[in-house]
């Protein structure tokens, strides 16, 4: 290895690292995306604290998802994060509004996170990894890691296995408590509980696909197989009318 060579891999590795950190933030929202979580559920058991007053909580918690979304839209961002936050708190507001429970409030999304931590486990055990749907389109690989990048199937696996343990882990903390606790109790846990295993899960995607090999682009694939097509047919069409 030359001295030339060095700083090259290491400036691929910096590439190849500040790529993975661009798709993690625009495949999982960002900063942005991590506040709309947390808002309108830290609203509610904020104003329930206050009053106990589900309906009041509920409302508010609702109105500021549908804020969220009507700022993305007139800013033109992307909106799937915020509407799925709005779907997320509207099951929430049905459930607490028709048992009148304001703990049933959190019960769709601690329901959502298990399903979500179980398929994580699964879809790995199946050998296709949840993550690596996922980030393969973020990535513009697709399926290809699954049969074309082993390597980098394995660092899907893991990140996934990661993913799975966190959710499930944080499930076994929340549902003893919505069983046991009252739902301020639960709501601060919950509100506490958004962020860091979010981060730690995130991190250890980074972590897995930093030393993974990098993504086979099948769009670029695809263009260059096209402008072969294309070049093949301009010469064959070329020779025809020499002849």
């Amino acid at each position: 290895m030359t001295s030339l060579d060095k700083p090259t891999e290491e400036t691929s590795a910096d590439d190849a690292r500040a790529v993975t950190e661009a798709a993690l933030f625009e495949a999982f929202g960002g900063v942005r995306g991590m506040v709309e979580t947390v808002v309108p559920g830290l609203l509610f058991v904020t104003i329930y604290t206050i009053n106990k007053d589900l309906h009041l909580s509920a409302i508010a918690a609702l109105a500021v998802s549908l804020v969220l979304v009507v700022v993305r839209l007139v800013r033109r961002d992307t909106v799937k994060h915020a509407f799925s936050g709005v779907f997320g708190v509207a099951f929430g507001v049905v459930f607490a509004m028709m048992t009148g429970n304001a703990k049933d409030f959190y019960l769709p999304g601690m329901l959502y996170t298990l399903g979500l931590g179980l398929a994580y486990i699964v879809t790995t055990l199946c050998g296709v990894p949840l993550i690596g749907l996922i980030l393969g389109p973020v990535f513009k690989e697709n399926l290809s890691w699954r049969t074309r990048n082993p390597g980098r199937k394995k660092a899907y696996a893991k990140a996934s296995y990661a993913w799975g343990a966190i959710l499930l882990a944080k499930c076994a903390i929340l549902f003893p408590l919505y069983w046991w606790a009252d739902t301020t109790q639960l709501g601060w846990v919950l509100v506490a509980l958004k962020i860091p295993p979010f981060l730690l899960a995130v991190w250890l995607t980074w972590v897995f696909l930093a030393k993974a090999p990098a993504p086979i682009d099948v769009f670029a694939e695809m263009e260059a197989e096209e402008k072969a097509a294309e070049e093949k047919e301009r010469r064959a069409t070329a020779r025809s009318a020499e002849q």
